[in-house]
C-alpha cells in the first residue's frame, strides 16, 4: 500500500494548524502593544511573537514535506484550512464568539482560495526580466498598497483598518515571493551576483514592510478581519506579477479561467464580509477579564 498520499495529507493538516496557531500568537502579541509605541521594537522582545514566527517556520516545513509526498491538488486545499483553524483559536483567546455566518464565510473563502491555487496553477515563467517590464506593474501594486495604508490610517473602524492593512501586507508578501526566485538563482553565480541585483533589496524592503503592516493589522483589529485579507492578497499579488511580468500563463483553458476569476471574486467578497461580520460581533462574549 502506498502511504505517500496519507503522509502528504497529515503533513498538510499539520502545516495548516501551525500556520493558524502562529497567526493567533502573533495577533495576540501585536494587540498587546499600545498605540503610539514602536511596534516591531516591542514585538521582538515578546516570546509569544517569536513563538508565532517559529510556528510559521514549522508550518512552512510541513508544507514542503507535504508537497514532497503529494501533489498540489491534494496539499493546497488542505493548507488553506489554516483560516478555518484560526477562527476558533482566536475566538477562544479573545473571548469573542464565532457566528454561524462567519463559519460559512470562512469556508466559502477557503474553498475559493483552494480553487484559485489549484485550478489557476500557472505555467513556469521566466525569472530574469528587464527592469523596464517591472516598472508599470510594480508601480500599480505599490500605489494600491499606499492607498490601502492611507485609508487604514484615517479610518476609525478597527475591522476595516485590519482588513486594509492585512491586504496591503499580503500584496507586499506576494510581490516579495515573485522576486525571490531570481535572487535564489543568483546564488549559483556567487555572492557578488546576489549583492549586485536590485531584486535582493526589493525582497528585503517588501518583506520587512509586509511584516510590519501584517503586525499592524494584528494590532489594530481582530484576526478575523486581517488574516483572511492577508491570505487572499498574498497569492493574488504573486499571481499578478507572474502574469504581467514573468510571462506565466494559466494552464486551465477558458472554462478553468472562468472558475479562477469566479474564485477571485468570491475570495474578495468573502474576506470583506468576514471582516464586516466580525465588526458586528465586537462585544466580547462572557469570559474572564483580561483575556487576550
Amino acid at each position: 500500500m502506498n502511504d505517500r498520499p496519507i503522509i502528504a495529507v497529515v503533513c498538510a493538516f499539520a502545516g495548516a494548524l501551525l500556520f493558524a496557531v502562529a497567526a493567533v500568537a502573533q495577533q495576540r502579541a501585536a494587540a498587546d502593544v499600545p498605540e503610539g509605541e514602536a511596534l516591531l521594537a516591542r514585538l521582538i522582545r515578546s516570546p509569544r511573537w517569536w513563538a508565532g514566527l517559529i510556528g510559521d517556520a514549522g508550518g512552512f516545513a510541513f508544507q514542503v514535506a507535504a508537497l514532497a509526498f503529494g501533489s498540489v491538488l491534494v496539499v493546497q486545499p488542505i493548507l488553506v484550512t489554516a483560516l478555518v483553524f484560526a477562527l476558533p483559536l482566536a475566538a477562544h483567546y479573545s473571548g469573542r464568539r464565532v457566528t454561524v455566518m462567519m463559519w460559512v464565510q470562512a469556508a466559502a473563502l477557503s474553498v475559493a482560495l483552494a480553487v484559485f491555487l489549484v485550478v489557476g496553477d500557472p505555467t513556469e515563467g521566466v525569472s530574469s526580466v528587464s527592469w523596464r517590464h517591472w516598472v508599470l506593474p510594480l508601480a500599480v501594486m505599490l500605489v494600491v498598497v499606499a492607498i490601502a495604508v492611507t485609508v487604514a490610517t484615517v479610518s476609525r473602524v478597527p475591522a476595516l483598518q485590519a482588513l486594509l492593512l492585512g491586504a496591503a501586507a499580503g500584496l507586499l508578501f506576494g510581490l516579495s515571493s515573485a522576486l525571490t526566485e531570481y535572487v535564489t538563482q543568483q546564488f549559483g553565480h556567487g555572492l557578488p551576483a546576489v549583492l549586485s541585483c536590485w531584486q535582493l533589496y526589493a525582497v528585503v524592503i517588501t518583506g520587512v514592510s509586509g511584516l510590519y503592516l501584517q503586525q499592524r493589522g494584528y494590532q489594530v483589529g481582530p484576526l478575523a478581519a486581517s488574516f483572511p485579507a492577508f491570505t487572499v492578497a498574498e497569492p493574488l499579488g504573486a499571481a499578478v506579477i507572474g502574469l504581467t511580468v514573468l510571462a506565466e500563463r494559466l494552464r486551465s483553458g477558458p472554462l478553468g479561467t472562468a472558475f479562477v476569476l469566479l474564485a477571485v471574486l468570491v475570495m474578495c467578497v468573502e474576506a470583506v464580509r468576514l471582516s464586516q461580520e466580525q465588526a458586528r460581533t465586537q462585544e466580547p462574549a462572557e469570559s474572564p477579564a483580561g483575556v487576550g
